[in-house]
């Protein structure tokens, strides 16, 4: 019978943004034709919201990216100040950076695999990825640790994620954790459909032994909470990594405070990477400039790239940290303005 060391052998190893300048590959496909071109231009237009002084970034993360590889990238953005607030699916939160975050590891695997025998050995496989069932238990468990420890109510995800980062101050066995960075930073992080990663089964454990007082995971709240992010903005950037939930829920802020009698400008910036097709409704809705047509994304500096993730995202991310339009950058922090409901628009945003 196969046993986990059989499968978990390499651990897979995150791109560092750091070491690798794109600045002029990027530059030199600018000058070529087709998808080249559109990355060249994406990268371009990132770098023109990280050099706006009134542009508030936010950073949306669906599929599997963390577990690829991707984890450094997103937080060496984080880490420096170019994205003021991430929306995500709760796998690349919770199941492949918090879970990294506790010393667990995922490894080097392949498609071409006995998927009963990983199933016997409880070894999970993500396309071409491995990880083992049993510290993403773990991970489940710590999730409900946490939440045994708040006093029962509703919370958004972007709070009960910050309960998260308070407790890898203390507990976090890695240097390039996402959440953990993020608490520190004040950088807010939503998951609008939490329940679906390791959270949600920490969530259901605790429950189940806390019928009557338990924690519970606001959805509307989170909506609340990212409009207030774009209420406290001048303008605002969107760089899409995939689709799904986090794209949707982040370009309908700029509709959302219609609901409630205010008014705020559609994203100034958008950049999609994306391998989704829009013919059968699978890009998440539409492409960039569709979304136009519902008040959501401006066309004037939008870009939509058909390329798979962990191929284009380390390119545009390194081009934008070596082209160093980041610095100088006011930190947003708005865990700080959303932890105060009854706080005034920071001045730096005014």
């Amino acid at each position: 019978m196969a046993k986990k060391s059989d499968f978990l052998k390499e651990p897979i190893e995150h791109f560092d943004i750091t070491k690798h300048n794109t600045v002029a590959m990027v530059e030199a496909m600018s000058k070529m034709s087709f998808s080249a071109r559109d990355l060249a231009r994406a990268c371009d237009i990132y770098d023109k919201m990280l050099g706006d002084k009134d542009c508030s970034i936010i950073l949306c993360l669906a599929g599997s990216l963390l577990s690829a590889g991707l984890k450094k990238v997103v937080f060496d953005l984080v880490n420096n100040n170019m994205v003021d607030a991430i929306v995500s699916t709760g796998a690349n939160i919770v199941d492949q950076d918090f879970f990294e975050a506790l010393g667990n590891k995922h490894y080097k695997g392949t498609k071409w695999v006995d998927d009963h025998a990983l199933r016997s050995a409880r070894v999970d496989r993500i396309y071409d990825t491995f990880i083992d069932e049993d510290q993403l238990g773990g991970t489940d468990a710590v999730s409900s640790e946490i939440a045994s420890t708040l006093k029962p109510r509703p919370y958004s995800s972007r709070e009960f994620i910050e309960e998260m980062g308070k407790y890898l101050v203390k507990h976090c066995k890695v240097k390039d954790c996402v959440v953990l960075t993020a608490f520190k930073k004040s950088v807010p992080v939503f998951v609008p459909a939490f329940s679906d990663c390791s959270a949600g089964f920490g969530l259901l454990h605790h429950q189940w032994h806390n019928p009557e007082e338990h924690v519970s995971i606001d959805s509307a709240k989170d909506f609340v909470e990212l409009v207030r992010c774009k209420l406290a903005s001048k303008e605002t950037g969107l760089v899409m990594i995939g689709g799904g939930v986090p794209k949707n829920f982040a370009q309908d802020i700029t509709v959302g405070p219609e609901m409630i009698g205010l008014e705020t400008t559609m994203h100034k910036y958008a950049v999609q990477l994306t391998v989704a097709d829009e013919r059968d409704g699978a890009l998440s809705g539409s492409t960039l400039r569709e979304a136009c047509s519902w008040g959501k994304v401006d066309t004037v500096h939008e870009q939509m790239v058909y390329s798979e993730a962990t191929l284009s995202f380390p390119i545009l991310a390194a081009y934008a940290y070596h082209k160093g339009s980041w610095h100088g950058r006011k930190p947003r922090k708005f865990n700080a303005l959303l932890n105060d409901e009854k706080s005034a628009v920071p001045a730096a945003l005014r």
